[in-house]
């Protein structure tokens, strides 16, 4: 049992966690609409926050927190921490990349397969009144090259299931070499991040998997966008930030690219709908890990990863 250890919660995550924290003794206090001002009056009572993407943890409110021990946040995205200043003050910042691949990875292929049969323009079309059957024609994943920036364990496993429908793959390799086991068994090319407008040239497709950095903030801007394919696809199930939405709108609006599937935005939930309104443009409110099994996996996982924490210490 772990005495007197309180746990802030400042988003929701599934109740299973919680009460697994509540079982072995931490106080867990539970207030998911939580905003700045209250934060920073609360948070020097705790020594666990558990924060998702809505709630920032800066620098501000992670010195506000005399007690702070860890910041455990459910899900993967450590872009809302403040990363450095945790180091500095000894806080131990903890994540659950490997609760939600499934789910991201599944959503990432439900997206292309969206833009590929125009889904949603049928939908929405039918539900109008309009049977536009001979507009719709769509083009198959078989025979097609997907480029999968960021080979993490997201983007292995969208590569896997997009080679069981036959799509050719293309990858690219930042520090550690994938596993060679599974670039040869989807016949994967790999190209270091360093060349990816070779990727950008070649592909179809191109699906985004990288966390957001400094480094990687409009990864893809109006130089890659002119370095992919006329009349290519952009799927982004990953951060936000990694677009520059005025450069993809542009490439949009010329033809440049055919369609656009998202899930993230630079600006959450978004104001300027002008890219979201786009006809070629499949949108979804962040609902990448939204799901049952992943939502509980990353509740039990995390608090799991507390509980080491908290013995550690």
């Amino acid at each position: 049992m772990v005495d007197a250890v309180r746990v802030l919660v400042c988003d929701p995550i599934h109740p299973e966690g919680l009460e697994a924290l509540r079982s072995a003794g931490l106080i867990v206090d539970e207030r998911t609409k939580i905003e700045r001002d209250e934060l920073l009056k609360l948070i020097p009572d705790y020594e666990v926050i558990i924060v998702r993407s809505r709630t920032r943890v800066d620098s501000t409110v992670l010195r506000a927190g005399s007690r702070l021990k860890v910041v455990a946040r459910a899900g993967i995205g450590l872009d809302n921490i403040d990363l450095q200043t945790a180091r500095e003050l000894g806080i131990k910042v903890l994540n659950t990349p490997e609760a939600s691949t499934e789910a991201a990875a599944e959503n990432t292929i439900a997206l292309l397969l969206a833009l590929a049969r125009q889904i949603p323009r049928a939908d929405r079309a039918m539900k109008e009144g309009r049977w536009i059957k001979r507009e719709l024609v769509g083009w198959e994943l078989k025979g097609k090259t997907l480029g999968i920036i960021g080979f993490g364990r997201i983007g292995r496993r969208v590569a896997e299931i997009a080679h069981a429908f036959g799509m050719k793959i293309m990858a690219t390799k930042h520090i550690r070499e994938p596993p060679k086991e599974l670039v040869e068994r989807v016949g994967a090319k790999i190209v270091p991040i360093g060349r990816v407008e070779e990727l950008l040239a070649e592909v179809d497709v191109v699906s985004l998997h990288m966390p957001l950095t400094p480094e990687t903030h409009h990864f893809m801007n109006r130089e890659r966008f002119n370095a992919m394919r006329d009349g290519s696809y952009l799927i982004n199930t990953s951060r936000g930030g990694l677009v520059d939405e005025e450069a993809l709108l542009e490439a949009l609006k010329s033809g440049k690219l055919a369609g656009a599937a998202l899930d993230v935005y630079e600006e959450e939930p978004p104001k300027n709908l002008e890219l979201i309104r786009m006809p070629n443009v499949i949108c979804t409110p962040h609902i990448s890990a939204q799901t049952r099994e992943a939502q509980r996996r990353i509740s039990i996982t995390l608090a799991q990863k507390i509980l080491d924490a908290i013995h550690e210490h």
